[in-house]
């Protein structure tokens, strides 16, 4: 039997990229998509060091055709994919609603939102076919209430949890799982992102706490991967010693 198989969006940094190197520290192969081919390639050659097999592909989750295509293109045993972790998303700005830049909303919506929707829809169906998988997709404290400057960036994953909540009762009457990761501060490359490039004010986000980092979450992943058949990780929610909510932080003077 040949190893179990696990398809990683945004996998070239942040989570995404832990994700990688935990799955492959774990016995798996992996698929890892994402938009900067560099980036892939370089964690495909680090994770290849730990004994993986890797493919890479290169798309937007936003662009529909891209990923069919992508997805299309698999063969031989990359099609049976074990474990599809739903992790490309991003978060920008953190203007008041109605001052928000619809430009990020937009952003935000096609690929927290519709980016999940078009990965599940691609790879779920093989899933049920074969009466094994699991589904894993990575939320947010964000999604469990809105705070101060969230607005849109909240919804979306309130979205997730929802969509996560939906997918997993359609599937009940299957062998395939569905989890929901919720993490809170996690310093990775994710307020760099959110602030455009904007790193003194991306460290202030975690300024008086300390913080997740990608491996806490990647973690908690694979335990909920790797739970037995008959265990499913429904939600988890992980946050910093010192965050109480999306909105409670307890910041120490540095």
């Amino acid at each position: 039997m040949g190893k179990k198989i696990v398809l990683i969006t945004g996998a070239t940094s942040g989570i995404g990229e832990a994700c990688a190197r935990k799955f492959a520290s774990g016995g798996y192969d992996l698929i890892i998509t994402g938009r900067n081919l560099d980036k892939l390639n370089a964690v495909k050659a680090a994770v290849e060091t730990i004994g993986a097999e890797v493919l890479v592909l290169q798309f937007d989750v936003r662009n529909r055709q891209e990923a069919e295509k992508a997805v299309a293109s698999l063969s031989g045993k990359w099609t049976d994919i074990d474990v599809l972790v739903n992790n490309a998303g991003l978060a920008l700005g953190l203007e008041k609603e109605y001052q928000g830049d619809m430009d990020d909303w937009e952003t935000m919506i096609d690929t927290n939102i519709k980016g999940l929707l078009t990965m599940t829809r691609l790879i779920v169906p093989g899933m049920v076919e074969r009466n094994k998988g699991h589904v894993i997709n990575i939320g947010s404290v964000a999604g469990d209430a809105a705070y101060a400057g969230g607005n849109v960036y909240c919804a979306t994953k309130s979205a997730v949890k929802t969509i996560t909540d939906g997918l997993r009762i359609d599937v009940a009457e299957s062998n395939v799982r569905v989890t929901n990761i919720k993490p809170g501060l996690v310093e990775t490359n994710f307020s760099v992102v959110r602030f455009h490039g904007d790193k003194q004010h991306a460290d202030n986000v975690y300024k008086g706490i300390k913080p997740l980092c990608g491996d806490d979450i990647a973690d908690v992943v694979f335990y909920a991967a790797s739970a037995p058949e008959h265990v499913q990780i429904a939600e988890v929610l992980v946050l910093a010693t010192h965050q109480a909510s999306g909105s409670v932080i307890c910041r120490k003077p540095q």
